[in-house]
């Protein structure tokens, strides 16, 4: 009997990195993780890599056979396989990742950055399975996107196309942690989320009840779901220029693609309508006549867990 088919999908993130295998289907067979951190040494890194990849194909090297390894990860490019200059991760500088992980395992490796991953994760696994035009949002601590058009990933002349999150949303804005203002991932993102709640709480002490006082210091969009789904006029307001913010930029974006759907996938669009209900109605206004009552906003498909490694994975599988 012909063995099937599988591949190992990474996501890398700066404190934990999580290895996983998976088939064709998009099942899990395994997984496993290990500290990012504890190895500033990338050489030491990628030696504990392949040491877990082997271990976790070990118990399924009779059935299966692997076909490549697709990694996530911040600053990632498609085209070099390289991580460059990611500010969050413990090594610096320009790193030829596919390569070095290719000379210990020998087997094809593709490199992308997380929201690309997340796109192709939507595509070949969750809710835009055959749809050729569509934008995937991933909102963290960051804000991520991913913009698939005529049926394939954008990646621009260098590789690093899509970077949605620092477009100019709000002109001369917050600063942005990449050195500009005003960057979208300033507002929509936990960080920027946080940061609209504490400057709304602080310039609108007379609006809340005594009672919802509380350490600002220790908020988090968790606890701002929370209060809004409760009833709490501040945190029903972060949510709507959250989604105000997000859905203005939404709405130029369709003017570049056209997409059938916008995908949001994250943390926070775990708060579902309270989100994207704002998201919807301040991109609809807000659309050039032609496209308005064409374009979806749905929230991801990808279960929140393993979304990263299913999205690294479907590198592979999307060139198989």
């Amino acid at each position: 009997m012909p063995q099937k088919e599988i591949v190992v999908g990474i996501d890398i993130g700066g404190t934990t990195t999580v290895i996983g295998l998976i088939d064709a289907e998009g099942t899990i067979l395994a997984t496993s993780h290990f500290a990012t951190e504890a190895f500033p040494d990338i050489a030491a890194y990628i030696r504990e890599m392949a040491r877990q990849i082997t271990t976790l194909l070990l118990p399924f090297s009779t059935e299966y056979s692997m076909k490549g390894i697709g990694i996530g990860a911040p600053n990632g490019n498609f085209y070099h396989g390289t991580i460059e200059h990611a500010p969050n991760l413990v090594w610096k500088g320009i790193i030829p990742l596919a390569a070095m992980v290719n000379k210990i395992m020998d087997t094809p490796v593709l490199v992308t950055n997380d929201a690309n991953a997340a796109a192709l994760g939507e595509m070949i696994f969750g809710g835009a399975k055959g749809m050729k035009n569509f934008i995937e949002i991933t909102i963290g601590t960051g804000l991520g996107s991913g913009f698939v058009a005529n049926g394939a990933l954008i990646y621009g002349h260098h590789g690093l196309a899509g970077e949605l999150g620092h477009t100019i949303a709000i002109r001369n804005g917050r600063a942005c942690t990449c050195g500009r203002f005003g960057c979208l991932e300033a507002y929509v993102s936990k960080r920027g989320m946080i940061q609209t709640f504490t400057e709304m709480m602080t310039s609108n002490t007379d609006e809340i009840k005594e009672s919802d006082a509380m350490d600002l210091q220790s908020i988090t969009p968790a606890m701002i779901t929370e209060m809004a789904m409760n009833g709490n006029a501040i945190a029903l307001k972060i949510f709507d220029e959250t989604g105000k913010i997000l859905g203005l930029t939404l709405a130029d974006s369709v003017c570049y693609t056209e997409p059938e759907a916008i995908f949001i996938f994250g943390g926070i669009a775990m708060a579902g309508d309270l989100l994207l209900n704002p998201i919807r109605h301040y991109m609809e206004t807000n659309l050039h006549h032609i496209y308005r009552g064409k374009i979806a906003v749905l929230p991801s498909s990808l279960p929140n867990n393993s979304a990263a490694i299913l999205g690294a994975a479907a590198l592979i599988w999307n060139q198989i």
